[in-house]
């Protein structure tokens, strides 16, 4: 038998088996649902079956049957996926059905894995409902790939559209009897069980055109480029004039807020608590990433980067909320949150604290009527309002539809969201969702939004998907009640279809109100330019051509002070430190002491004015000087050198910073002064070790030549000429604080008799003497130590300056000119090193370390941090970047504009169909945005 005659016999043969399990997907009366039945019936039993003819049996056709059957023509395929699969499959998933709504855990998973589909390998626990879906699965898989292999596909749609038993060869079973074959039984009981299953799970089921598919497309593309320039808007201000509009969740603290949005979102991320944790708004914009493989969150304001752990999410929104002071309560700063997944719709959503009926203890009498300002300045035109209401409570007392109502009377603006479905009575909520009594344009939309809270199991709530955990339990409740929210019933129920509802809302609403922020965008766009144009010229800046100007001026600045700051400074440095060693080794040594009490002054054995005659056989004034040049090379010159050295550069460097544009920026002064302090504490140790060494030679013999001599001489005597002059000034000043050079020398007077032991003085003057209080007595001791050294600086630079003093020879006799020749050898020995290990070291790598802190090492937010710190240039940056965005979203506004002409274009025009015309799908899609 050919192929042809095959496919003829199927043609004629087949139709008349299959009506009765096709009635029974598309038949909506109560005896069509596997729930409502009653026990006793059969699944598949017609009503008005005949009772078989004595004698007669099911398979008393086989010889046809087996003549036409799937053995024939695909041996391999009928067995696997037809027979034994649909023998299984029938009565596993018809048994299925009759599983009420108690048992929901059960169709939960059941419906989960029907899903994802095709799952072998689920775990034990789930093993029974597992196998029951594979079977239906290959039931279906293999019945679809034969009817499209035998080209059967035009008589099933026939038949699926036909209310009545097609008459056709073999009357209605096929064979004698009327009784169907059990295969065309069990391909029936398979159908009818997987389409009860599925009714519900899967409620979105695409029945559009293809134009119409498309159009839908754009619209998705539209809203998704609207929430990008309404979230550019948020950058640019605060101006009302400047945001598109968003959807504002309102409702009781208890009402499902925050399970509708974690339900659209597909993650428990909201703060949850026993009191009130929401207090702030929460700015919750969804982006849909495609192609991206992982959800994640970000905190605009807090610039945390992505977050992943939606857990976390959680806790940084509670902490946020606690954030808000106790007595408080509400505050309305929003928090900002962008979420990114492949798996939400792109919105733009705003969740507000819950209305409250009574306060609890420590919250303050007020904060109700705080609640009910903060929502009534969020709900306003042209924002979407969602209202919240749970289907138990009467919407009578809904708080959230109370407000609506004073803001939105005709109620355009407001979608009604009726949860916890499943608490009340099905005729109840359906009634509810008829939207007659509290009439709303766009409609309400029932959810149950929850999941069991059972923990463990294979029902726990970590198995599968949260969304679709949260779908396949509405599933199970509205599926079990299809005669009230069944396709005919024409109630919108389901998160699925509130989030289309509110994708389609949100953009209509949006491309309402692009025209008029486009006109306030224009408007601000022209300010912002004449305001860059007067107040900066029309001069371009960046924070990173900012930076590179500041740091190219500081570098050019350090090179012109390393070219002055040389040997010759560092010297200069040096040798002023030491002269002042100098100065106090001669004053601890050989000058007098300050005057420490009023007590009689001890006789000197050898005084100062004996020095003058002191030689080279004076044993006294020679271990004076050898004690002073001990104490001088042994000082740590090394360590005293670097650290001069390393200070004065120090010095510099602070002193550039404050010259340079940098004076403004703390950051930037931090890396810098970091930078430098950095290379010279890693400089410091060597380079003193290496100043240490070279002078070892000093410590033990110095020789001094007649012109080391000579130019000592000259620098002592200035050294010793500028501290007489400072003694001389100290004098005034103490003069000047006394009131009067008279009264400061009797006091002066009075002191020097005492010294002498003219004047006895009990209790060395601590309470006053001589009519003299203890300050002036102690002010007085001040300017006697001061004239005496006064008085010995004269004698000395005198000395200096005589004959005596002129060779070499007489150093014991002239230790100031000794102990300088030292700090010059000194000085001159350490200067080489130092040049070497610090200066050229410092001068090579700071430059370089500016360019690694401040440079390329910057991320871009610190660059902008660094460039804002300064207010002139960051009012000069907001300028710029409130221009660019300016534009930037005026360019997408005027897109969108075009596109949304082009639309509306579309929309006018009428295709003619047979003698008439009809509307094209573009229009019929804008009508269905204006009324969801």
């Amino acid at each position: 038998m050919n192929t042809a005659r095959i496919f003829g016999r199927i043609g004629r043969r087949l139709p008349v088996r299959l009506p009765p399990a096709r009635r029974l997907l598309h038949q909506h009366d109560v005896h069509s649902h596997p729930v409502l039945r009653s026990p006793t019936s059969t699944p598949f039993q017609r009503q008005d079956r005949r009772p078989r003819p004595p004698g007669s049996n099911a398979i008393h056709n086989v010889p046809t049957i087996r003549t036409i059957s799937f053995y024939r023509v695909l041996p391999n395929l009928a067995v696997k996926l037809v027979r034994i699969p649909a023998m299984l499959g029938g009565a596993v998933v018809g048994g299925l059905a009759y599983l009420q709504y108690q048992a929901t855990q059960a169709g939960n998973y059941a419906a989960d894995v029907l899903r994802r589909g095709g799952d072998w390998a689920s775990d034990t626990a789930g093993g029974l409902f597992g196998g029951a879906k594979d079977i239906a699965e290959q039931t279906r898989t293999g019945w679809e790939r034969t009817k499209d292999e035998l080209g059967i596909a035009t008589w099933w749609r026939q038949h699926s559209q036909s209310d009545g038993v097609p008459s056709g060869e073999g009357g209605e079973s096929g064979g004698p009897g009327g009784e169907p074959s059990k295969q065309s039984r069990a391909k029936a009981a398979v159908a009818a069980g997987t389409g009860a299953a599925l009714e519900f799970a899967q409620p979105e089921d695409d029945d559009r055109s293809g134009e119409e598919a498309a159009r839908d497309d754009q619209m998705m593309v539209l809203t998704k480029k609207m929430i990008e320039i309404r979230s550019m808007l948020q950058m640019i201000g605060k101006s009302d004039t400047l945001l598109l509009p968003s959807i504002v969740v309102i409702g009781f603290q208890s009402s499902g807020k925050s399970s509708v949005l974690e339900a659209i979102v597909g993650h428990e991320f909201l703060p949850k608590g026993s009191n009130m944790i929401t207090r702030r708004p929460i700015e919750l914009t969804l982006v849909n990433t495609p192609n991206a493989t992982a959800e994640y969150g970000e905190f605009p304001a807090l610039g945390v980067g992505k977050i992943t752990d939606f857990s976390q999410i959680q806790k940084t929104l509670t902490d946020l909320n606690l954030a808000v002071p106790a007595s408080e309560c509400v505050s309305d700063s929003p928090i900002q949150l962008s979420i990114y997944s492949r798996n939400v719709p792109d919105l733009s959503l705003i969740d507000l604290p819950g209305y409250i009926l009574i306060n609890s203890e420590g919250q303050p009498p007020e904060l109700s009527q705080k609640i009910d300002d903060l929502c009534e300045k969020y709900i306003q035109s042209p924002n979407v309002i969602l209202a919240i209401s749970d289907a138990p409570s009467d919407l009578a007392n809904s708080a959230a539809l109370r407000a609506c109502m004073r803001v939105d009377p005709r109620g355009e603006r407001t979608i009604g969201v009726v949860t916890k479905m499943d608490l009340v009575e099905p005729s109840r909520g359906a009634s509810i969702l008829r939207n007659r009594d509290y009439p709303l344009r766009l409609g309400y939309v029932g959810v149950v939004s929850r999941v069991p809270q059972q923990s463990g199991g294979i029902f726990s709530r970590s198995s599968g998907n949260f969304t679709d955990s949260v779908t396949n339990n509405e599933a199970a409740y509205f599926s079990a009640h299809s005669a009230e929210f069944g396709k005919s019933s024409e109630l919108a129920v389901g998160i699925r279809t509130l989030r289309t509802k509110l994708m389609r809302v949100l953009e209509q609403t949006m491309a309402s109100s692009l025209q008029s922020t486009s006109d306030a965008v224009q408007q601000e766009l022209e300010e912002a330019t004449y305001e860059f144009k007067v107040q900066y010229n029309d001069r371009p800046l960046s924070a990173e051509s900012y930076l590179a100007e500041s740091l190219d001026a500081f570098k050019h600045s350090f090179k012109e002070f390393a070219e002055s700051f040389g040997r010759a400074k560092v010297r200069e440095l040096l040798k002023g430190e030491l002269d002042q060693r100098v100065l106090d080794l001669l004053a601890q040594r050989y000058w007098n002491k300050p005057v420490s009490d009023l007590a009689p002054s001890l006789p000197e054995p050898d005084p100062l004015s004996a020095l003058p005659k002191a030689g080279l056989d004076s044993v006294y004034w020679q271990r004076k000087l050898d004690a002073s040049t001990s104490s001088l090379t042994k000082l740590g010159i090394g360590r005293l050198a670097t650290t001069v050295v390393a200070n004065a550069l120090q010095s510099e460097v602070d002193r550039l910073i404050a010259e340079s544009s940098f004076a403004s920026h703390p950051f930037a002064q931090q890396a810098i002064t970091a930078a430098s302090t950095g290379i010279l504490n890693e400089r410091f140790l060597g380079t003193s070790d290496q100043v240490e060494n070279c002078i070892k030679p000093y410590k033990y013999e110095i020789e001094v030549n007649d012109s080391e001599w000579a130019n000592g001489r000259q620098e002592i005597t200035s050294v010793l000429s500028h501290e007489l002059k400072a003694c001389e000034a100290a004098v005034k000043s103490v003069e000047n604080a006394f009131g009067g050079k008279r009264k400061l020398q009797d006091v002066m007077s009075y002191i020097d008799r005492i010294r002498k032991g003219e004047v006895v003085l009990e209790g060395n003057g601590v309470g006053g003497a001589g009519g003299f209080s203890a300050a002036l007595l102690a002010k007085g001791r001040e300017a006697l130590f001061l004239r005496d050294r006064a008085t010995i600086l004269r004698m000395r630079i005198a000395a200096l300056k005589s004959s005596q003093c002129a060779h070499p020879a007489s150093k014991y006799a002239c230790p100031e000119i000794f102990l300088d020749v030292v700090a010059n050898k000194l000085t001159a020995t350490a200067v080489l090193f130092l040049n070497v290990e610090l200066l050229s070291e410092f001068y090579y790598n700071f430059p370089r370390e500016l360019d690694r802190r401040l440079g390329r090492g910057l991320a871009k937010t610190d660059v902008e941090r660094f460039a804002r710190e300064d207010r002139k240039v960051r009012g000069h940056l907001d300028a710029i970047r409130r221009k660019e965005l300016l534009e930037k979203v005026l360019g997408k506004m005027k897109t969108l504009n075009l596109l949304e002409e082009s639309e509306r274009r579309e929309g006018h025009r009428e295709t003619a169909v047979g003698e008439g015309k009809v509307p094209r799908a573009g229009n019929a899609r804008k009508r269905s945005w204006t009324i969801v």
